[in-house]
């Protein structure tokens, strides 16, 4: 199961439910870790144009 699914059921499960984001994660099998992940850059584009100049 990819892990933005699973965060979405965590998410869901805190809208519609009253659990903490450590029980919600639990209960979908994700870490706390994977919940808080954002990624920093979208793409390597501009690492690319600022290591070509």
């Amino acid at each position: 199961m990819p892990t933005q699914a699973r965060k979405a059921w965590a998410l869901e499960l805190q809208e519609n439910h009253p659990v903490t984001i450590t029980m919600s994660c639990a209960i979908v099998g994700l870490s706390r870790c994977a919940y808080y992940y954002q990624p920093k850059l979208s793409d390597d584009s501009v690492i690319m144009s600022v290591l070509s100049r």
